[in-house]
């Protein structure tokens, strides 16, 4: 299981996900960008890093990120993807591997994702496939990716059908978050963040759902302290799941709470309407629903998550432009479907989930009434 290891300082908080040969730090602080390279030679990375980014974090992160490698020792190579959902694509792979192989990376050189989950996911799934695996990094730049996307191995691309339907479970050699960047985050960017949190209240820690609801408008302020301690839990709840099930064979699963009708629904929409963390405030609303309507969780449970929702500034309808009928077909197509049923996790209150699988028609019929 995680443990909280003692950080390098006050203001730093450090977690172990236990894999065996693949284990890796998680380490929580602030002002960690310009100690990168400290971090990189503790993990045992030497000599070349390609530092995949977008033009946006490039601008606010790249010389800091850079800078620091170079005295360090480390022969950094910038590369820049588009910015947006829209460009995690196999198409946007190309630019990473085309570089990779112009600079002769080796198996031993490095990959390091700087930015979001849309980054994060494309550099980890360059790293995994190039020359069959390369050692890689996280660094998340925004709360979104420094809560969920950066822990747990999980890498690929979109389809035009859906989303992460191509990828690998890879593991990175270290996550570094440094809560100090999330200081340039767009305020819609950190709300979106918050979705995943509060999903990890729901899913398993009543205590850190009860904290969230006394505490989010001081975390959604960037209060040092309650963010790190905020973002510390949300890791060690996701370390603890991915040890647990690394792969996603089973438990894992529960991780998707809200994701399936997250995923459908920024599928039908082009992945341009809402950012990830918005839709999948949406899909925890209608999960909860939905569990509520097959007697799994109670009226209030309910009301607590989409009022948490409301008050981190998320919404929690789906809008009537967007097509219910749509949203159901997008869902099909999902990687949890099976059978023509969709596996769903549903609540049983909060802090504590099941799962239940439902044919598209019951789901049509329950949140179209």
């Amino acid at each position: 299981m995680s443990q909280r290891l003692t950080g390098l300082d006050k203001t730093m908080q450090s977690l172990n996900v236990n894999l065996g040969d693949r284990s890796y730090p998680i380490h929580i602080g602030a002002g960690n960008l310009p100690r990168i390279g400290e971090f990189l030679e503790q993990a045992g990375l030497r000599g070349k890093v390609a530092v995949v980014t977008n033009p946006t974090v490039a601008q606010l992160c790249l010389d800091t990120v850079g800078n620091a490698l170079e005295e360090s020792g480390f022969a950094v190579t910038p590369v820049l993807i588009p910015d947006g959902e829209e460009y995690k694509t196999v198409k946007s792979l190309q630019t990473i591997y085309d570089c990779l192989i112009a600079q002769r990376f080796e198996r031993k050189s490095c990959v390091l994702a700087l930015g979001g989950g849309v980054v994060g996911d494309m550099a980890g799934f360059a790293a995994a496939t190039y020359l069959r695996g390369v050692p890689y990094v996280q660094v998340p730049t925004t709360l979104l990716a420094q809560v969920d996307s950066s822990v747990g191995g999980k890498t690929g691309v979109n389809h035009a059908d859906g989303k992460n339907l191509i990828g690998a479970f890879y593991q990175p050699r270290l996550v570094l978050i440094d809560v100090s960047v999330l200081r340039t985050l767009p305020r819609r960017e950190l709300c979106a963040g918050l979705a995943e949190v509060i999903k990890y209240g729901v899913i398993e820690d009543a205590q850190f759902f009860r904290l969230l609801e006394q505490e989010i408008a001081a975390i959604a302020r960037l209060d040092e302290d309650l963010l790190i301690e905020t973002i510390a839990t949300s890791c060690a709840i996701k370390a603890r799941v991915v040890e647990v099930d690394e792969r996603e064979h089973d438990y894992r699963a529960v991780l998707n709470f809200g994701h399936t009708i997250g995923h459908a629904l920024e599928a039908v929409t082009g992945y341009t309407q809402f950012l990830h963390g918005e839709a999948v405030a949406v899909g925890m609303a209608k999960a909860a629903l939905l569990s509520t309507r097959y007697g799994f969780c109670d009226a209030e449970s309910l009301q607590r998550v989409v009022q948490l929702l409301a008050n981190a500034g998320l919404p929690s309808e789906i809008p009537g432009d967007v097509s219910l009928t749509g949203v159901i077909q997008a869902m099909e197509v999902d990687k949890k479907a099976a059978g023509g049923k969709i596996k769903f996790v549903m609540c049983e209150g909060i802090g504590k989930t099941r799962f239940h699988w439902l044919a598209p028609s019951e789901i049509l019929n329950t949140l179209g009434t």
